[in-house]
């Protein structure tokens, strides 16, 4: 254990996976693959839409701020994660471990609220496709982007305060190979009621509330598309939404089962729950442009169009 005063450690001591130490310096690989494929994915994807103005759109904006998301969240956690894994070297200043939670938990944030946006973008060009170009203007868009960054920062500002105020005298030692809150406010030895039930505010008031939404905008969607008499039509309209389902349930059944696992899974191995986290914060950024690339017909064109361009 690292030495540390009565109030809190001069440094934590990440984790990389309980119980596989012996297989970690193997994991690296795998892991480094993921990163490039996030990182370059979504650069491909940021860079198809700068240079493709038939990408200059609604949805293709709401696709750039996913991906501007999904590249934070990767740069967020990298660094932490390949010194613990490609070098062993498991230390993380105190204060450097408040800044990785921070911004760990608003980019998440960030990604739930972009989401949500899109839902609203695939409900207005479904079920009101005349009025789409006059709702969705490149005001709309950039107030809607300016409005999910402010809320994530606004509701998790207290976080690192709620942290520093507990004594953290426990131990030092995190589970996982970057900063999370619920992991470190369970070193205190003291109160943590207060950190709980925050938590599970932003938890339900942010990320509840945006899968509440998305929910019903694909009810109203739903109910739109089977109003359409021909079945191709029908067929057409729901296609649109596919990468948009994918991109929601990559995101939140990942984040279900940790909650799950969080809340009820007391029995359950250290290393499961330490799976279902590094699941949830490492699949989406590499998903996202996969299932964009693939399922979407104008980005697919563009980037060829683009990497054309580069050959010649």
């Amino acid at each position: 254990m690292g030495s540390f005063n009565v109030t809190r450690p001069a440094f934590f001591l990440l984790t990389g996976i309980p119980g596989l130490e012996s297989a970690q310096l193997w994991l690296a690989g795998p892991l480094c693959v993921m990163y490039a494929v996030a990182l370059g994915g979504n650069s491909v994807i940021l860079q198809a839409v700068r240079a493709e103005p038939s990408l200059h759109q609604p949805m293709c904006y709401f696709l750039s701020l996913l991906s501007l998301s999904d590249m934070a969240m990767s740069v967020a956690t990298l660094p932490t994660v390949l010194r613990t894994f490609c070098l062993s070297a498991r230390t993380i200043d105190f204060h450097a471990c408040l800044i990785q939670m921070f911004l760990i938990h608003s980019f998440s944030m960030m990604e739930s609220g972009i989401l949500l946006a899109m839902s609203f973008d695939r409900y207005v060009a479904i079920c009101d496709p005349l009025r789409y170009a006059t709702v969705l203007t490149n005001e709309v868009i950039a107030g809607m982007g300016l409005a999910v960054t402010a809320r994530s920062f606004i509701m998790l500002f207290p976080l690192p305060f709620l942290i520093q105020r507990l004594p953290i005298c426990r131990s030092n030692v995190l589970s996982h190979s970057y900063c999370l809150h619920p992991d470190m406010m369970k070193l205190a030895c003291a109160d943590i009621t207060i950190n709980i039930v925050y938590g599970l505010f932003v938890l339900i008031s942010t990320f509840g509330m945006d899968l509440l939404f998305v929910f019903l905008s694909y009810v109203l969607i739903l109910r739109s598309v089977m109003a359409i008499a021909s079945h191709e039509e029908r067929l057409k309209a729901l296609n649109t939404c596919v990468s948009h389902i994918l991109a929601v349930l990559a995101f939140y059944v990942p984040m279900i089962g940790v909650s799950m696992v969080h809340r009820f899974g007391k029995n359950v191995p250290g290393f499961i729950h330490v799976l279902l986290s590094n699941i949830y914060l490492f699949v989406p950024p590499v998903l996202n442009p996969l299932i964009y690339s693939a399922k979407t017909k104008e980005i697919r064109r563009a980037i060829v169009h683009m990497f054309h361009r580069i050959k010649t």
